[in-house]
């Protein structure tokens, strides 16, 4: 029997209808993939010539500033063999480091080739992510005195170029809203200022100051492009393969950020290798998250993986300064006492570790209801329907309830509920075509 049909309205973006066609035919795909593949060979030819060169600037301690990315300065030097560490220890780990962020990247760009090398922004893809594991070796080469930096700034210029015009054009290929393509214009003449003019990792306080914001001010307007993109534009599909594409560029340059500054105030801390380390890390996300992007593997999973990063980065957050303030409390009310410290750290660490369940609860309902509010509600009425399901007997009444609620929480387009007949249902049923 049929119980109830409901019918809720679909929106569909306007972008369906004016979706671009990315995809190449005949003698321009042939071409565009031999262009893709010789760029790739050439730029990862370079990278790998001056590998020996760059695990020479690794080893070798700067003498004279400014020092290129990643080499050390005799004030790091002298910290690291003061921990036990070796300069030759540092190169290797470093080079070593390096050499497995270039062959994920590799890994992921051939993949993409193998997959979707009919497409344009598939081999524009292809490329950024082929090359781009070797950044830290463009960056070191391009700010040292080597005989390599020339054609390893041209190799740094063309992937920074070849990111930006992806993710301004990604997932449909064009340029939306129209004005970044002007964005990406200015992204052109400010990287080779970036590259070629002033390199603000070696150039004084001031002037880096000066040619990083306006580069920072271009990337902040990239992610409001994408989100523009995003709520006005694009389809569910390109929604999820926004998310991962935004997901993977947000973490990478809020590190960046947040690292910068420190970097240029103590320059020659240890602090820079540790940030330097650090921001390797982060790098990791981008064939991670573009790969499922391009592929559209998963795309739903960047949804509990975007909810999981802010439950738990607050949460870490929360608990890192509750943890410093409950030190320095304990320390304070404790300064008589001989072992003060070390019970104000046993204090702080058993009132962190109680207070880790309660709030990452408080911080999940908080999130969820602010972020994530129709997935809230659809948990608050399925509970509230599962608290019916124990006291309600009458059938109808049940089954209207059921299609209010599957109506609530999926949305769908059309409902329909059919319930299997009892057996004594089908024993009246047969009792009366004996009767006739």
């Amino acid at each position: 029997m049929t119980l109830g049909h409901a019918s809720t309205p679909i929106s569909v973006s306007h972008a369906q209808h004016h979706e671009v066609d990315t995809r190449l035919h005949g003698r321009r795909l042939l071409l565009a993939r031999i262009a893709c593949l010789t760029l790739v060979v050439l730029s990862l030819g370079i990278c790998i010539g001056s590998l020996p060169d760059y695990l020479a600037q690794l080893q070798t301690v700067c003498r004279f500033a400014p020092c290129a990315i990643g080499q050390l300065s005799p004030e790091l030097a002298a910290t690291l063999q003061h921990l036990g560490l070796s300069i030759s220890g540092y190169a290797a780990g470093m080079f070593a480091f390096v050499m497995v962020l270039a062959l994920a990247f590799f890994a992921v760009g051939c993949l993409i080739f193998w997959r979707k090398s009919d497409d344009w922004m598939g081999l524009l893809f292809t490329y950024g992510l082929s090359v781009g594991g070797m950044v830290f070796v463009m960056l070191t080469e391009g700010s040292s005195r080597s005989v390599w930096r020339l054609p390893i700034s041209l190799v740094g210029e063309l992937l920074f170029l070849s990111f930006f015009l992806g993710f301004s054009l990604f997932p449909d290929g064009r340029f939306v809203p129209r004005w970044t393509r002007w964005l990406f214009v200015t992204f052109i003449v400010e990287s080779i200022i970036f590259t070629f003019v002033f390199n603000p990792f070696t150039s004084p306080l001031l002037i880096a100051i000066l040619v990083i914001l306006p580069f920072f001010t271009l990337y902040t307007c990239l992610i409001i492009a994408q989100i523009y993109r995003y709520r006005y534009v694009s389809n569910l599909v390109q929604r999820q393969q926004t998310k991962w594409i935004v997901y993977g560029l947000t973490g990478n340059i809020t590190v960046f950020i947040l690292g910068f500054v420190p970097i240029l105030i103590f320059p020659r801390s240890l602090y820079t290798l540790v940030f330097t380390l650090i921001y390797c890390c982060t790098t990791f996300l981008y064939p991670f998250t573009i790969g499922n992007a391009i592929l559209r593997y998963r795309l739903w999973d960047i949804d509990v993986l975007v909810n999981r990063t802010l439950v738990y980065g607050t949460l870490t957050a929360s608990l890192a300064l509750a943890f410093t303030g409950s030190i320095i409390v304990l320390q304070f009310l404790l300064h008589g006492l001989t072992q003060g410290y070390d019970l104000a750290i046993v204090g702080s660490t058993l009132g962190t570790w109680a207070l880790f369940q309660p709030l990452r609860r408080r911080i999940q309902s908080a999130i969820d209801r602010r972020f994530y509010r129709r997935k809230y509600d659809a948990t608050r009425t399925l509970s509230a329907f599962s608290a019916t399901l124990r006291h309600e007997v009458d059938l109808e009444r049940l089954s209207e309830d059921l299609l209010v609620v599957v109506e609530e929480t999926i949305q769908p387009a059309f409902i329909m509920l059919w319930l299997r007949k009892s057996e004594q249902e089908k024993l009246h049923m047969g009792s009366k075509e004996l009767d006739l």
